[in-house]
């Protein structure tokens, strides 16, 4: 692997940095490395009020409703839109007193960077059973990057003994609308909130949109309050009104990235990868010589995760069409 591990990019998609190491592929990118639907909701008509008038009520509230029937959120569910999941985990941990924040591990990143960055004493565990009940514990369900799973009836159990003790549980489910039988939202359990990212099922990551859904009426409050006026473009609010209203897309795309995921991961394990984990968006798998296939792939235009803290870790992606399929499967045999 040329290059030291720490010279890896944060986060995948950073196509500026897979250009500036290898050049820029005479085909184009396949970029395989977000974990991102390859296949986006196809955008509905936007007027010109869309784009040039600040968002309204109406429009807000459109959005929450057809949210609301797409995660099955019962009345006393309160929920929140921001622009982008990532803005809700980097406001949450101002919402809260600083104290002790268990976030189960390994997952992704930027929770931890948030909490920590907001005053709390951040700690990394495998399991939840050691989390103080009076603190925060921060679950990514499903996981990422290894697709955990814990069960929906598990959560609750955590998130009443939380509530019992003053404490919070943060269920993270940016990859949970393949699988909406694990989602938390239609139990509504106090002392929990879960964060819903739009860009990754939709794949509409470009128009930055997330929504918070707790039956904390307080915390829901005090969120509404600190993103402030208009925290969602009249773009996004239009499209993530007519997505969440699509029950008949959001059925069909499910059994699509399912069968796909299913062929990737026969693609990679006959590639001589093993199966570590992932959900129907990415597979995440391990190879002995995992730097040298992320060398590989980029140097044929292909970009997977690499992960510096696991250099025998590589995380896949699902290619978009025929053409991309086609060039994954040539350069896993080539």
């Amino acid at each position: 692997m040329s290059g030291s591990s720490a010279a890896l990019p944060p986060h995948g998609g950073d196509l500026a940095a897979a250009t500036a190491r290898w050049g820029r592929p005479e085909a184009g990118w396949l970029d395989l490395s977000t974990g991102i639907n390859p296949q986006p909701y196809p955008l509905p008509p936007l007027t010109e009020a869309d784009w040039s008038r600040l968002p309204g009520h109406e429009a807000e509230q459109a959005l929450l409703a057809a949210a609301r029937r797409a995660f099955a959120a019962p009345e006393p569910v309160r929920l929140v839109a921001a622009s982008g999941g990532q803005a809700l985990i980097q406001h949450l941990p101002w919402l809260r007193r600083p104290g002790p924040v268990t976030i189960l591990s390994p997952t992704y990143a930027e929770h931890g960077r948030a909490w920590d960055a907001a005053g709390h004493a951040v700690r990394r565990a495998a399991d939840p059973a050691g989390a103080d009940p009076a603190g925060v514990l921060v679950v990514v369900n499903p996981n990422n990057p290894d697709g955990r799973r814990l069960a929906p009836a598990q959560l609750v159990e955590l998130a009443g003994r939380f509530a019992a003790a003053g404490g919070l549980v943060v269920v993270d489910e940016a990859f949970a609308d393949p699988t909406p039988d694990l989602s938390l939202i239609p139990l509504a359990p106090a002392g929990a909130v879960v964060l819903r990212s739009f860009g990754k099922f939709y794949g509409r990551a470009g128009l930055r949109l997330g929504l918070l859904a707790t039956v904390e009426a307080g915390l829901a409050e005090a969120l509404a309050a600190r993103l402030g006026p208009w925290a969602v473009s009249g773009p996004a609010l239009a499209v993530g009104a007519a997505a969440y209203g699509d029950a008949a897309w959001a059925e069909a795309t499910r059994h699509r990235l399912a069968a796909d995921a299913a062929r990737l991961a026969a693609r990679l394990t006959a590639a001589g990868f093993a199966p570590v984990g992932g959900t129907d968006l990415f597979r995440l798998v391990a190879h002995p010589r995992a730097a040298e296939w992320w060398e590989r792939l980029g140097r044929q235009g292909i970009l997977v995760r690499a992960f510096a803290d696991r250099p025998d870790w590589l995380r896949f992606g699902l290619p978009g069409d025929a053409a991309g399929w086609a060039r994954l499967e040539r350069a896993l045999v080539g």
